[in-house]
């Protein structure tokens, strides 16, 4: 039986990676895709989801949403500097008005998840991989719908490491704090995929030259164009000597569960403004409700995930 899936995104290039892992995989059916403010801003976000299914061609074309424009509270927080300004690397694909990939969706992003929650009880799975603004509104409009959930997986969080925009935070629950304490306290079953597994993980020049660039398909080209892959320097955008996967791993853990290791914690977010803004943090036992405990990802096999991520890259 294939995993019933929606991912909801704020696409940039490890969402895009993302997405291309998702829709490569037999053990997966992604229902819908929704968009998020987030790396770039929603109506981006929504852009590169269609460009992204356009480069991706699923002979299932599942239906897609656009979700918050910001967060719960405050302003937009982007990440130009890693993504670029379109949020993919400044990678072209050119979209023919005539093929549609997808199904438009007429509402929000958390009414189509909470539908599609209730007409597959306990069998869908929702792999969130950018704010969790859609996930709180779908909580505070219709938390019966959410129940019916099967799971979350989230990439998001720095549990016991530290955060990539801020020395505690991490950019995902940074960006809207207030969402995702009410989607971690919400009880509903989650497995968390921090930057604890997800720093583990990560493109190198070596698997660009030997893996990737000899798959001459338009699958190794977006990976090298959009990651900002240097053929002179072998370097990646910034300078970077990695380019880390943090959204493909959450995908990969709903493929394959064995992949990591968990251990079950009680996890809180700061959301006072100052210095710990948006920091995921343990609690001890006796401090935490049973809502507040996560299935939390603190060990990967990395090189059991390359290996699925870049076999898939050639389906």
């Amino acid at each position: 039986m294939k995993k019933k899936i929606i991912i909801d995104c704020d696409v940039g290039v490890d969402d895009a990676l993302a997405l291309i892992l998702a829709f490569h995989s037999p053990e997966l059916e992604i229902g819908a895709v929704t968009g998020v403010n987030g790396n770039v801003s929603l109506e981006q976000v929504f852009a590169n989801i269609q460009k992204v299914l356009f480069l991706i061609q699923p002979q299932h074309h599942p239906f897609i949403a656009r979700g918050a424009d910001r967060p719960l509270k405050g302003i937009p927080t982007y990440a130009h500097s890693v993504h670029g300004e379109d949020g993919l690397g400044g990678v072209k694909i050119d979209l023919k008005k005539e093929e549609k990939w997808w199904h438009l969706f007429s509402g929000p992003a958390h009414e189509l998840i909470t539908e599609m929650a209730r007409q597959h009880p306990d069998e869908l799975t929702l792999i969130a991989i950018g704010p969790l603004t859609n996930l709180a509104l779908a909580l505070q409009k219709d938390l019966p719908g959410m129940k019916k959930l099967k799971e979350l997986v989230i990439m998001g969080g720095a549990v016991r490491t530290q955060g990539n925009i801020t020395p505690h935070a991490e950019f995902n629950i940074f960006v809207d704090p207030l969402a995702a304490q009410m989607v971690l306290a919400s009880g509903l079953p989650i497995t968390l995929v921090p930057l604890d597994v997800t720093h583990r993980v990560f493109l190198s020049s070596r698997l660009i030259e030997e893996r990737i660039k000899p798959l001459s398909n338009p699958f190794g080209r977006f990976v090298t164009e959009a990651t900002g892959y240097s053929l002179t320097s072998q370097r990646f955008r910034r300078g970077s000597e990695v380019f880390h996967l943090h959204d493909p791993l959450a995908v990969a853990v709903a493929i394959d569960p064995d992949l990591v290791r968990k251990e079950r914690l009680s996890i809180l977010v700061e959301i006072e403004e100052g210095e710990r803004y948006g920091q995921t943090f343990e609690v001890a036992e006796e401090e935490a409700s049973a809502a507040h405990k996560l299935d939390v990802c603190l060990g990967v096999n990395s090189e059991k995930f390359l290996e699925l991520f870049l076999s898939r890259l050639g389906a």
